[in-house]
């Protein structure tokens, strides 16, 4: 697909109450308000085309954007193209999106822990979010003392940091209490310490986790469908076949 004829759907898409819903997440003016669902349905299509998604991408338009995320091949992308686009964030909503792209590239560690240390609100939280998606994907890259030290940091930065930086840095400490048990074991005794993380979420029904009751909950839940499967095989091999 052409990035005029991309363009063009993302416009014919979006929605003003779309716009005002993202308006109340922190995105900017330049935006149609497509749904994600719109947007999904897109990538579908598309499927995987960084070309366009460059495209998309310097086009300025926020869903173009978001959409560019979902289409690019972040192994395609060059440490420059990277760090152009990280200088063009202004909201949690692209912040994010970039990151879970960013955090698929082979530069995603250096690019985390570079970030992870500057000043700007952006890109300090797009550093802790590639973070974090790399811990849930369980990158072996990680040895426990060194997210050990992490949770240090945690504690110690936490109430300090930017708005936006507090809240992905509580989701980075729930995933680093589910890792493994012995970071779990750390991760809520540093939850206990911390206390209530508060975050502005504006003007919106968003709020910020309990990171123990939400690793407990994590863990209820994991616990929960690992029982109900082990049941589905155990009754599956006592059925006689016919």
């Amino acid at each position: 697909m052409k990035v005029a004829e991309v363009l063009k759907q993302l416009k014919s898409l979006g929605t003003a109450q779309n716009r005002k819903v993202f308006a109340r997440h922190g995105v900017g003016e330049n935006c149609h308000g497509v749904s994600y669902a719109n947007l999904n349905k897109l990538r579908r299509q598309i499927k995987v085309d960084t070309e366009l998604a460059v495209a998309l991408w310097d086009s300025g338009n926020h869903d173009a954007r978001v959409l560019a995320t979902m289409v690019a091949d972040a192994r395609e992308l060059s440490a420059k193209r990277i760090d152009a686009w990280a200088k063009d964030l202004d909201s949690y909503v692209i912040t994010d999106a970039f990151a879970k792209l960013v955090a698929g590239s082979p530069l995603a560690r250096k690019r985390s822990e570079t970030w992870m240390k500057r000043k700007s609100e952006w890109l300090a939280r797009a550093g802790w979010v590639v973070l974090n998606h790399r811990l849930q994907d369980l990158d072996p890259d990680y040895a426990n003392d060194e997210l050990e030290a992490l949770l240090t940091t945690i504690e110690s930065d936490i109430h300090g940091a930017s708005n936006r930086v507090r809240d992905a840095m509580n989701s980075t400490l729930i995933s680093l209490g589910l890792r493994n048990s012995k970071l779990e074991k750390k991760a809520l005794a540093v939850a206990r310490r911390i206390g209530t993380v508060d975050v502005d979420h504006g003007e919106t029904g968003c709020k910020t986790p309990d990171a123990a009751e939400y690793i407990a909950r994590t863990k209820a839940y994991r616990a929960s469908k690992v029982k109900k499967k082990a049941g589905s095989q155990r009754a599956s091999g006592k059925r006689k076949p016919a």
